[in-house]
């Protein structure tokens, strides 16, 4: 990639970066035009972007991705998340891939997973249904006993099987599978209508006080109804982002969530709803919140 800046700027300094100098702002604007670019085409090929990627893919600083990430974002061209930026969820039938959602709000599944975690005794019979957040719930449960697990997620099942523990018993749903990686449609419904859980925990895309816990996957959302008539006891595990959106399907009433963990990034009004709907609201605590980027 040619330069705008002179050859005598400092050594690791990228061109048009604050600190150099540069004999053509017109020029500055076209690189930057061109690495927003590379970016964007990144972000739709994969659905989502690393700022750690892109600074050794393009050749220059973090502080200059983060720029761009800025300028994508204010276009509405890009969504900023923790570390990085994902495609725009909108419309009620987006559905991100699972690469797209894992970089979403990362501390705050981290929290969430850890509380999630506590509710879980040995020799249970448990569910995950799939999802980010349940995945990473999933990494928090290696040092319980006795577990049997049900999950219709590949990504879910893969991290239980690797805990390596012999005391557990890991039970993976056919079906058809979806961008999320959730195995979804009738195969997946026969097996879960039979099972008699103690407890399932179920990730959603969005919450909202009149449609519910929701998803942009019409057969994903029976998938999940089957884990929620399975279930004695139903744990749904989602941060604060999801409050306000709404998929095209409902899984469950609000009413129907016998604990909803989420974190202390709710807002005021969505925590007097919950409150009032759910049958316990947990806060988990994310350290060091504040920061979009990492």
């Amino acid at each position: 990639m040619s330069t705008c800046c002179p050859a005598r700027r400092s050594p690791g300094a990228s061109p048009c970066e604050p600190g150099t100098s540069s004999s053509s702002g017109k020029r500055c604007e076209v690189l930057a035009r061109q690495r927003q670019a590379v970016i964007l085409e990144e972000v739709r090929r994969t659905g989502a972007v690393r700022v750690s990627d892109l600074v050794v893919r393009l050749g220059v600083s973090d502080m200059t991705v983060r720029r761009d990430l800025d300028v994508l974002a204010s276009r509405g061209l890009v969504e900023k998340v923790y570390g990085g930026a994902t495609t725009v969820v909108g419309r009620s039938t987006d559905e991100p891939g699972f690469e797209a959602k894992s970089v979403r709000q990362l501390p705050e599944k981290e929290a969430i997973a850890a509380q999630a975690a506590g509710l879980v005794r040995p020799g249970t019979a448990i569910g995950l249904s799939a999802g980010t957040t349940t995945w990473t719930l999933a990494r928090f449960l290696d040092d319980i006993p006795d577990l049997t697990v049900v999950t219709n997620s590949i990504r879910v099942a893969d991290v239980l099987q690797q805990s390596g523990r012999t005391d557990r018993t890991v039970v993976l749903t056919g079906g058809v599978r979806t961008p999320s990686d959730a195995l979804v449609g009738p195969v997946a419904v026969q097996a879960l209508r039979s099972l008699h859980l103690d407890v399932v925990f179920l990730g959603v895309h969005g919450m909202a006080e009149r449609s519910g816990f929701t998803t942009p996957n019409l057969n994903e959302s029976e998938t999940d109804r089957a884990l929620v008539d399975a279930a004695g006891r139903v744990v749904v595990v989602a941060d604060h982002t999801k409050w306000g959106t709404v998929g095209i399907s409902t899984i469950a009433d609000l009413d129907e969530a016998d604990v909803l963990v989420t974190d202390e990034g709710l807002p005021d009004d969505a925590r007097a709803v919950l409150a009032e709907q759910v049958g316990e609201l947990v806060l988990a605590h994310v350290p060091g919140s504040g920061e979009e980027l990492a």
